[in-house]
């Protein structure tokens, strides 16, 4: 297989290419990651994997016509799996214009590319290709306490920027399958967590936070409801989606752990407290500062992904309490990468720029 993955230098991304290089038995001849490394994307997240003969780094946008047109001709792809976008909602709601750019502009590039391709294609390899498509459980709204979890037959009801341009790519790609028949493939997850995360993402923030000192800010009650699921959880779903999933369908993926964000700050806190305690003895649960809740702010999202283990057989490997640990072990051991990342996001904001 020769597969493009798109944003593949961000927290998911990189987990999903890692998982793939890493595999025993892997049926990978090529795989391309396109990435603009805009802030979220980082090389160092792959930088040990950088010497696979299997491995091609191209930089660049999925909104860039000529550039990703060439990669389908260089590399004749044989998938593709779409990871580019902007992701983060309190962004979104300081300037929505780039991610109607990257979500929506850059989706239909990326689709316009791969039906060309796709149509040149010889047999069986036209009949073997897929398009999948990353996308998010906000594109659903929000639940009550008591509603049913998600479900891939939800209406949609997005309720930030981000996730208004999220739902548009789904359409996009749904449109592209109906219309042109382009085989692809759907998936919306819930909220991610594990190794690489962008350390402004609530667990890694809570974490960095916690070791330097700092305030752990905590909006509103604290007890907007989500569902977490770790993060190689969800790489793997997303791959046995890629080779088994049936074409034009969606498929939820959950952790299975739905948790207020206070649990998961106290929690991290008790984890810091075990692995890392404060020369002062105190708990780092004194530094949870509550501050004023986000505009729109969602307040439980839910995934039932009973649809994706009925058809696939998949289910997490990790519980909550398993991937939270795993977490906090992980940036313990790597707070270089984490503090540089701080560095160069000082530096941009700095010098006035975004990317």
């Amino acid at each position: 297989m020769n597969l493009l993955v798109t944003g593949g230098c961000g927290f998911i991304g990189s987990n999903f290419i890692r998982q793939r290089l890493l595999e025993t038995g892997s049926p990978l001849r090529r795989l391309v990651n396109l990435d603009a490394l805009t802030y979220a994307g980082n090389p160092a997240n792959l930088a040990d994997l950088a010497g696979d003969p299997r491995y091609v780094f191209a930089h660049g946008g999925i909104g860039d016509v000529e550039l990703v047109s060439r990669l389908f001709t260089e590399h004749q792809f044989d998938a593709v799996v779409n990871f580019a976008a902007e992701s983060h909602v309190d962004r979104s709601i300081d300037s929505p214009e780039p991610f109607v750019q990257t979500n929506v502009v850059g989706t239909l590039r990326l689709l316009n590319a791969a039906r060309l391709h796709w149509a040149r294609l010889p047999e069986p390899r036209k009949s073997a290709f897929r398009f999948l498509h990353v996308s998010t459980d906000e594109v659903y709204g929000t639940l009550a306490p008591t509603d049913p979890a998600f479900t891939e037959e939800t209406p949609f009801a997005p309720n930030s920027p981000y996730a208004a341009s999220k739902a548009a790519s789904d359409h996009l790609v749904r449109s592209y399958q109906h219309t042109f028949k382009l085989p692809t493939l759907t998936t919306n997850c819930s909220n991610n967590y594990g190794p690489y995360h962008f350390p402004e993402k609530l667990i890694p923030l809570m974490i960095l936070n916690a070791l330097e000192g700092k305030p752990l800010p905590v909006y509103g009650d604290g007890m907007q409801i989500r569902d977490w699921l770790y993060v190689e959880d969800h790489a793997a779903a997303i791959w046995l989606v890629l080779q088994k999933g049936r074409v034009g369908e969606t498929y939820n993926i959950g952790g299975l752990n739905e948790k207020p964000n206070l649990e998961i700050v106290r929690t991290i806190c008790a984890l810091l407290d075990r692995k890392s305690p404060r020369p002062d003895g105190q708990s780092y649960a004194t530094q949870i500062t509550y501050v004023a809740d986000r505009p729109g702010h969602d307040r439980r999202y839910a995934i039932d992904c009973r649809k994706l283990q009925r058809e696939l057989g998949w289910a997490p490997r990790e519980s909550f309490a398993t991937g939270i640990e795993k977490t906090v072990d992980w940036y313990l051991t790597h707070r270089a990468w984490a503090a540089d990342i701080t560095a160069k996001k000082y530096q941009r904001e700095r010098l006035g720029t975004t990317s």
